[in-house]
């Protein structure tokens, strides 16, 4: 099997961190939803592709749209957790996180009737100030996490965490298996090609590129997208010209990038790319640099 694994981070185009100072959750019900279509149009992508999934579904998301869920897992595709509400995990805290997953779990599971093994915090906000997150994870029955992004970034990133997928023990806890977003290192730099605004942002053929030497390397690699970035009809907000740029730029052109990398790549759900792994023997054992931490392992 190939080890590229694909993602979708299942939200609306209301509730990204970029306008969280602009739509209170309070308002997410008044606002008009879009998932449904453009989750539509991705699984239709994804089936013209031969292409595998893992969907990491908002528990807010899972209680409107059972439906949508269970046609994701009849399509042939993985469910996993993203949280409830989407809140930062370093803004919350251990006791509202471990709350805030039961919720988002629980919707999850009643939605689709099957056990959710997996997870990804919301802006990959596992950071150094957050590693706490991953004991609780496991305590939760957590497996697998793809949450930690090894770059620099103002939001998120442990920018000197490995870049391929490990298992990370934790004493007298147990473990759980890392699938950190993909890299491409450029020297000191480590050069995001996980998907995403990158994907918007980066010439294709710099994906086309890095996936290539990836892939020829036989080094696994994951790809994101979220449903509201293929939709460019999506209703404008009111935001700085920065955000503006970041969220809106070349969303037209998104879903054919998309295609582009589907069509020439091999792509799997992210727990099967990492059982893969794991019966392979190449999942390594991972500490954290000391310094690092605010953690034990």
């Amino acid at each position: 099997m190939a080890f590229n694994a694909l993602t979708v981070d299942l939200e609306e185009y209301f509730q990204v961190s970029n306008f969280d100072n602009l739509i209170g959750r309070s308002q997410w019900d008044a606002l008009p939803s879009r998932v449904i279509e453009s989750t539509h149009r991705l699984l239709d992508l994804f089936d013209q592709t031969e292409s595998r999934a893992t969907f990491f579904v908002l528990g807010w998301i899972a209680e409107r749209n059972p439906k949508l869920l269970r046609e994701i897992v009849e399509r042939g595709h993985e469910i996993a957790c993203h949280g409830y509400g989407h809140e930062l995990v370093y803004q919350i805290g251990p006791e509202h996180f471990r709350n805030d997953l039961r919720r988002a779990r629980s919707a999850i599971e009643d939605a689709t009737g099957s056990a959710v093994r997996g997870y990804r915090a919301p802006s990959y906000s596992i950071t150094a100030a957050s590693l706490w997150a991953l004991p609780i994870l496991i305590e939760e029955g957590f497996d697998f996490d793809s949450s930690i992004f090894p770059i620099r970034h103002p939001r998120y990133g442990i920018p000197e965490f490995a870049r391929w997928p490990v298992r990370l023990d934790f004493r007298d806890i147990g473990s759980i298996r890392e699938f950190p977003l993909t890299t491409l290192s450029l020297g000191p730099f480590n050069l995001p090609l996980a998907g995403g605004a990158y994907l918007r942002f980066l010439p294709p053929a710099v994906f086309r590129w890095g996936f290539g030497r990836l892939d020829a390397a036989g080094r696994p690699a994951v790809l994101y997208v979220h449903p509201w970035e293929i939709d460019p009809e999506q209703p404008r907000q009111p935001v700085s010209r920065r955000v503006r740029i970041n969220h809106y730029h070349n969303l037209h052109a998104t879903e054919g990038r998309l295609r582009g990398l589907l069509e020439r790549f091999e792509f799997n759900s992210l727990g099967d790319v990492l059982d893969g792994l794991e019966a392979a023997g190449r999942l390594s054992p991972y500490c954290f640099p000391e310094g690092s931490g605010r953690l034990s392992l």
